[in-house]
């Protein structure tokens, strides 16, 4: 089992020792518009872990009919304020706002979700300024606790080809000299190539969707997927669950949990992420 909960712990205990020794205090703002419930968590574990990190922490919290104008005036001002270095507006948005123009206006340097098209660019050429996207930042560094940081000679097969988590993932394990493979709902007999990965990182938001004999005997397996499924044994009617069906993985070498695996990880890298976004700007003073 590879437990993402203690792994984020290590990290954020190592980035608040940083803060305190810092010459500076990292500033994180994050934006919430409307008042769905799972975002608002979302946030809240955010704040409250950039509180306990030593950040200074912002939440901004904005009413469902806000304005796009009124959503870029304030992203403008966060842009201005030297003392914010992380900007993050939480995803989803309501329908009518935009969230590619909502990203596009952020600073790239302040983007500690790393989702504006200069951090993608930057990713993909492998320039370290790059500000990469959290949870696969966060997967790399389990995957690091498995299988080291160099990955040469080894099959990673990335289920999913989102913007936010496949694709940049599959950037970071080619860079790790892994031998990667893109796949998704569409590839030809998923689980035969599954079945090739010393590496597995599935990330569809399917739950359950690669059973056991997908699954390579010694595997590493990161479940990126969060889902949400009906069961009747709890006080809530549902539990969480990930993209793999964790009760026919017992062959695998290594398989995060849902939750406790990625998740936790997210988070941790957001500040990581943060803190280094402070340290440049520090540095351009």
């Amino acid at each position: 089992m590879i437990d993402g909960k203690a792994e984020a712990a290590k990290i954020t205990e190592a980035i608040g020792a940083e803060v305190a020794a810092a010459s500076f205090v990292p500033g994180l703002a994050v934006v919430l518009v409307g008042d769905d419930p799972a975002s608002a968590v979302y946030v809240r574990n955010k704040s409250r872990t950039a509180e306990r990190c030593g950040f200074h922490s912002v939440q901004h919290t904005l009413p469902a009919d806000t304005s796009m104008e009124a959503l870029l005036a304030l992203v403008a001002a966060l842009n201005a304020d030297p003392a914010i270095h992380g900007i993050l507006v939480q995803l989803p948005l309501p329908r009518h706002l935009d969230p590619a123009a909502v990203i596009a206006a952020i600073d790239p340097d302040k983007d500690v979700d790393g989702l504006h098209v200069v951090n993608a660019g930057r990713l993909a050429v492998g320039d370290p300024a790059a500000i990469v996207p959290c949870t696969p930042l966060g997967s790399m560094h389990l995957i690091g606790t498995v299988r080291g940081t160099d990955l040469s000679g080894l099959n990673a097969v990335v289920v999913g080809r989102s913007r936010l988590v496949g694709l940049p993932l599959a950037l970071l394990l080619t860079q790790a000299n892994a031998t990667v493979t893109i796949a998704h709902s569409r590839t030809k007999d998923l689980d035969a190539v599954c079945r090739g990965a010393d590496i597995l990182a599935a990330a569809v938001g399917r739950p359950q969707m690669l059973k056991g004999g997908a699954i390579k005997p010694g595997a590493t397996v990161i479940d990126i997927g969060i889902n949400r499924i009906p069961d009747a044994t709890k006080a809530s009617g549902s539990r969480l669950v990930g993209d793999v069906a964790f009760d026919e993985a017992g062959h695998a070498g290594a398989i995060t949990p849902v939750p406790g695996g990625v998740g936790p990880m997210t988070i941790a890298m957001l500040m990581r992420n943060t803190l280094d976004a402070a340290r440049r700007a520090a540095q351009k003073i």
